[in-house]
């Protein structure tokens, strides 16, 4: 129910005319008192300044924008509030928050959402809140151009490129652990020993070596075309006058591009004469990072479409088409104004979850606008397409079509060939064909160049066509189950170091060549080896979870540190409970029959393994460690 006004309630963040305040804010990084997962908590009162609207105007209103909510019944503002703010969190990029919980109180509620990035969540309660007020008043609320801000503030954090929100969408669905190391700027993957981490598509179990030879686009070049692979033919120059006497002695058209670069960032295709090599070549230079050397590809430009072909562990997995931007002319509207209109559509979005970034404008796409003799200003007749670059570059606004099913087995066989060459658990490789339907063999096909961290949102979600679920291929080559993402984990809710301890030699009895990770509120552990201990709780849980030798990990999770920091974890294998109190028994809220539980009241002892219950009452002077330990065995 709605928790009644109250004198002891103090203002906090509200405004003198405001009919709610939310105050309180804490976010958790894992499951927590109020929610299985990462989220963030908050108060919700009513403040003294009116009575707030029925629940039915509010959701009148709300339901407008998302009828969703309108399917449900609400106890309380709380409960209205909660879910709002759940459906607002997902910031029309289809995020996969979807929990929320509210616990009343005698004087507000607490209400927690899943969360993963804590300031944009916060940022999107304080906007629905600023919505419900509107509402309140009678006022219009811009609740689209919020959401705009919002998407670009977790676009901005760690978890907002498209490829890594990809992947830690995969991993939750898979039930595989998947956490932020802020000190190394990566992500891991999965706990102690089963651990992968990575930055993007790249991980620590690829070759450095190999994924720095990708880079040098000319070595790469050549080993390829030592392979017997199709490469154009081409050279690399320093000067203006270098790269006109290579196209010389090519033959125009031809290709121009940074040696080293990425994103399609400095490359121009299709260059046909030596005033469009000067400023391609301007172009490719002004592209180079200051650090490095001034080093341009000139090669053969090939005539056809720009195809990308992955590789996962070895294994042909998706192509795509990318075509360069285009408008379509409508008789009246100028090229520029029709970009503005074609970036609005919800598909150019340019969040983690849209197909279409924002169309770019620049100097390389003035430059090809004139070749066609039109300029950002000309009015395009109807129906007329004009594309507004040679190079499909998607993060400047190209398109991206699924193209895995039309593939020639031939150029399967290509691609997985180069693919065995390298240690890579990601290949992409970039190719000019007129049809991927059409073998390599047959001619008018060519290697643009390797990527050793190729980005797989455009494969699965291309703008048109299916999609391949590459995050899903990614995570399956390191694991094929949940469970190896895991290690063993036994939980208690209370422990001293000395029982702590005495658990850790009762298990490296068994498994003498075992790291063990143990913490409790006294003491860090491997194996008997005491270590530093953070203040910061979870930081030591994740310090454990980080070393990539451990088989097994034991933690105390008493009340004091699950309301105060939460779990980092999600799962145990093993918990025992030494007379819990409420706060406490959320540990069991993940149990399965495989997992085995004992706990502890008074003098009356449980044990759940394996479906069955055994209870009995301890003797007279018993330790309760001779009961759990003799369980130890159900997890080794």
């Amino acid at each position: 129910m709605l928790q009644e006004k109250s004198a002891e309630t103090a203002r906090v963040n509200a405004r003198k005319t405001d009919v709610f305040d939310i105050f309180n804010f804490k976010h958790y990084i894992g499951p927590n008192p109020y929610l299985g997962t990462a989220a963030l908590v908050f108060d919700f009162t009513v403040t003294e300044s009116g009575e707030p609207l029925s629940i039915e105007r509010y959701l009148s209103i709300i339901s407008d924008r998302y009828p969703q909510l309108a399917d449900a019944t609400y106890d309380s503002h709380a409960e209205l509030f909660a879910r709002t703010a759940s459906e607002v969190a997902k910031l029309d990029m289809d995020l996969h928050f979807h929990k929320w919980s509210v616990k009343p109180d005698s004087h507000f509620s607490r209400i927690a959402i899943e969360a993963v990035h804590a300031r944009t969540a916060r940022a999107t309660v304080y906007a629905v809140w600023d919505w419900f007020e509107a509402i309140d008043r009678d006022q219009d609320f811009d609740l689209e151009a919020q959401i705009a801000v919002l998407q670009n503030m977790f676009r901005q954090s760690v978890y907002g490129g498209p490829t890594v929100y990809s992947l830690i969408r995969s991993a939750a669905e898979k039930n595989i652990p998947a956490f932020y190391l802020w000190d190394e700027g990566l992500m891991q993957y999965g706990y102690g020993k089963n651990q992968v981490r990575g930055s993007a598509t790249t991980f620590d179990r690829d070759s450095h070596l190999d994924s720095d030879f990708t880079t040098r686009k000319d070595d790469c070049k050549a080993f390829l075309a030592t392979l017997g692979f199709p490469v154009p033919q081409g050279d690399i120059v320093s000067t203006q006058s270098g790269a006109i006497a290579v196209a010389r002695e090519i033959g125009y058209p031809v290709a121009v591009k940074p040696v080293v670069g990425h994103k399609g960032i400095g490359v121009t295709a299709d260059v046909r004469d030596a005033d469009e090599l000067a400023a391609a070549f301007k172009r490719a230079v002004k592209a180079i990072p200051d650090t490095e050397p001034v080093r341009v590809i000139v090669e053969n430009s090939i005539t056809g479409a720009d195809f990308r072909l992955l590789c996962v562990d070895g294994k042909f997995v998706a192509a795509t088409e990318r075509r360069p931007a285009w408008v379509t002319g409508d008789g009246e509207s100028t090229i520029s104004e029709l970009i503005r209109r074609e970036n609005r559509k919800l598909e150019r979005l340019d969040t983690p979850t849209s197909s279409l970034s924002k169309i770019q404008s620049d100097e390389a796409m003035e430059m090809y606008l004139a070749e066609q003799e039109l300029s950002l200003d000309s009015v395009i007749e109807s129906d007329r397409t004009v594309f507004l670059r040679k190079v499909a570059n998607l993060s400047s606004g190209g398109v991206s079509i699924d193209a895995t099913r039309k593939v020639h087995p031939d150029n399967i066989i290509l691609a997985q060939d180069i693919a065995l060459h390298f240690r890579l658990t990601c290949l992409g490789i970039d190719v000019v064909a007129e049809s991927l339907a059409q073998s390599w063999k047959q001619g008018n096909f060519g290697i643009i160049e390797i990527n050793a961290a190729p980005g797989i949102f455009m494969h699965l979600n291309p703008a048109v066509g299916d999609s391949v679920d590459v995050p899903s291929y990614i995570l399956k080559t390191f694991f094929t189950s949940s469970e190896e993402a895991r290690i063993p984990i036994i939980t208690f809710n209370r422990i001293s170091v000395e029982h702590l301890q005495e658990t850790i030699d009762r298990i490296l009895l068994q498994r003498p060549d075992w790291t063990i990770g143990a913490v409790c509120r006294d003491g860090l552990f491997v194996n008997r080896s005491e270590k530093v201990l953070n203040k910061n709780y979870n930081i030591n849980v994740q310090t454990l979870l980080r070393n990539p030798k451990l088989d097994l990990l034991i933690v105390e999770y008493c009340e004091e540190i699950l309301e105060a920091e939460g779990m980092f974890y999600r799962g145990s294998n093993m918990i025992v409970l030494d007379n819990p109190d409420e706060t406490e028994t959320i540990l069991l809220r993940e149990c399965t029959e495989d997992d085995t539980v004992v706990v502890r009241e008074g003098s009356n002892i449980s044990i759940r393994r394996q479906g069955s219950i055994e209870q009995y009452t301890l003797g007279d002077g018993e330790p309760f460690t001779r009961v759990y330990l003799k369980e130890i065995g159900t997890v080794l």
